[in-house]
């Protein structure tokens, strides 16, 4: 009776595998149709930061505050909020931007856009903050994004960078462009270095007596390879290229941090806030939270992102496609 039990249930997963095959199948299937009929929605999308906060005090005082003297408080906003409706091209603007680095700092062409649309609007008096947040990665991407935030510098646009958690590497080759550095205490800050690392399989090939060839033109068009046998030359080519970007980059730290001891930084080592602040690779010590919640008090502060939203069919098949792979892999977990 308990074989016939688990030979039902046997025969039940699997034809539960067999359908959610076919539908993992016709949802790609339509996915895939869906990506070619209809295009990816792009927009700049602004939130006004001191609404925010105000909003987020009128919780509080309706919670704590008696209620005369809360309806005071919310005539005084509504006051504050007709003067700051007034024309002024004095007055400041703060344009609040987010960096999320991955190893390819894929967010550069975020960013880009970002610093784009700020530039059609911002006045000499307003300012940038960008709330960076990065372990670094490949130097072509990191030398991209600094360029893009030297755009501002250009325009004579102040730009403060702010460091919560981590500018590392190429995170502070970006971080150094700035006017002014703030950094969290325990922030991580520093390695400024360059590192190149891959395995080297021509000893197991060898091993296996399986050969490998490949064909250049031009000395050093490959330096080290991944299957070949490197040579000494090769090592010393590679060494002098990484050398070579590293005098790159403690070039661009030393051109905008002046009072930086660039040889004692540049050794690949890494510091916390108040490390950091002794080595003059920061400003300040203080997280973005605080410089932003003191400058909503006569500034207006505007957080600025550009957003890519894909179709809604895309959305709603890659939703579709996530369940069936979960359930998938769930049913490939039945006992055989």
């Amino acid at each position: 009776m308990v074989d016939a039990f688990i030979e039902l249930g046997l025969f039940a997963a699997k034809t539960a595998i067999i359908i959610a095959s076919i539908l993992f199948v016709l949802v790609t299937f339509f996915a895939l149709l869906a990506k070619a009929k209809e295009k990816i929605k792009s927009r700049l999308v602004i939130n006004h930061l001191n609404k925010h906060y105000q909003e987020t005090a009128e919780q509080i005082y309706a919670e704590t505050l008696p209620k005369k003297a809360f309806k005071r408080y919310l005539k005084s906003i509504r006051r504050a909020e007709k003067a700051r409706n007034v024309v002024d091209d004095q007055k400041k603007t703060v344009f609040v931007l987010n960096f999320h680095g991955d190893v390819r700092a894929s967010a550069v062409s975020h960013l880009s856009e970002e610093i784009t649309a700020i530039l059609t609007v911002a006045k000499p008096q307003d300012e940038v903050l960008l709330r960076l947040e990065s372990a670094g990665g490949v130097v072509h991407g990191y030398g991209l994004a600094a360029a893009q935030l030297m755009r501002l510098r250009a325009k004579k646009i102040p730009l403060t960078i702010a460091i919560d958690k981590v500018a590392a590497s190429g995170g502070y080759m970006m971080a150094c462009v700035a006017d002014k550095i703030i950094a969290a205490p325990f922030a991580i800050i520093g390695s400024i270095g360059v590192v190149v690392q891959f395995p080297n399989f021509h000893r197991y090939l060898q091993d296996k007596n399986i050969d490998f060839e490949q064909h250049t033109a031009g000395e050093f068009k490959r330096t080290i390879t991944l299957f070949g046998e490197n040579t000494e030359a090769g090592r010393q080519k590679l060494q002098q290229e990484i050398e070579d970007i590293h005098q790159l980059f403690k070039t661009l730290i030393a051109d905008h941090r002046k009072d930086i001891d660039i040889q004692k930084v540049a050794t690949g080592e890494y510091w916390m806030g108040q490390q950091a602040l002794d080595l003059k690779l920061v400003d300040t010590l203080e997280t973005s939270d605080d410089y932003l919640l003191t400058k909503s008090q006569d500034t207006d502060l505007y957080e600025v992102y550009y957003e890519i939203r894909k179709p809604f069919l895309a959305r709603l098949t890659g939703s579709a496609n996530s369940f069936l792979r979960e359930k998938f892999s769930q049913l490939l977990k039945l006992p055989t």
